[in-house]
């Protein structure tokens, strides 16, 4: 009795984690509220966060949606790096909760460390920026482009505890929080 118990406890641990695992994972997320599809996506592997995206070749355009586990008064944020890596240089949607219940999307310019996280224009096109909040996740939605880096990017993405005055403010300066970047191939994942 004892060898059985010992056989199956390992079973199910394993069993459950891997039901845990991809219930978690990007492929089989559904949007709700919208018969919006994607066909690439990737599970980030830095602060509980997914970016899903179509590329389309012929307008080098790329229709994005990312999500981030956050709570209010939290944000979340995603960018494109045209001219190096990492977050100094970088194109940022950004989205938070406001008190009403009602979200906040806009894109800003992080020019250095300690940006202001004003509104900005981008120096690449964004259109139909929105965001969406359900379930302690904040979701951006944007059309991006023409991107004209190619197909490869480098990307960052962020998430951060507190406002001021609707201002995303300081977001952790260890951890997850500065390894949360990487190149992408828009085209092949």
């Amino acid at each position: 009795m004892a060898t059985t118990s010992r056989t199956i406890l390992p079973f199910c641990v394993l069993i459950s984690l891997f039901l845990i695992s991809s219930a978690q994972s990007c492929s089989n997320y559904t949007f709700s509220g919208t018969e919006k599809t994607f066909k690439s996506c990737r599970d980030l592997p830095y602060l509980q966060a997914h970016l899903h995206w179509n590329y389309i070749e012929s307008t080098r355009k790329v229709d994005i949606a990312y999500r981030a586990t956050q709570t209010s008064p939290g944000w979340i944020a995603w960018a494109i790096n045209p001219t190096g890596e990492g977050m100094v240089g970088s194109e940022a949607l950004v989205a938070f909760l406001n008190p009403n219940g009602s979200m906040t999307g806009y894109t800003t310019q992080i020019d250095s460390y300690n940006p202001s996280m004003q509104p900005t224009a981008l120096k690449f096109r964004v259109s139909n920026i929105r965001a969406e909040y359900s379930n302690d996740e904040m979701i951006i939605f944007a059309v991006i482009g023409p991107v004209n880096t190619g197909t490869t990017i480098n990307h960052v993405w962020q998430v951060g505890n507190s406002l001021s005055d609707n201002i995303p403010q300081m977001h952790s300066t260890s951890g997850p929080n500065i390894q949360s970047m990487e190149q992408l191939d828009l085209q092949s994942g």
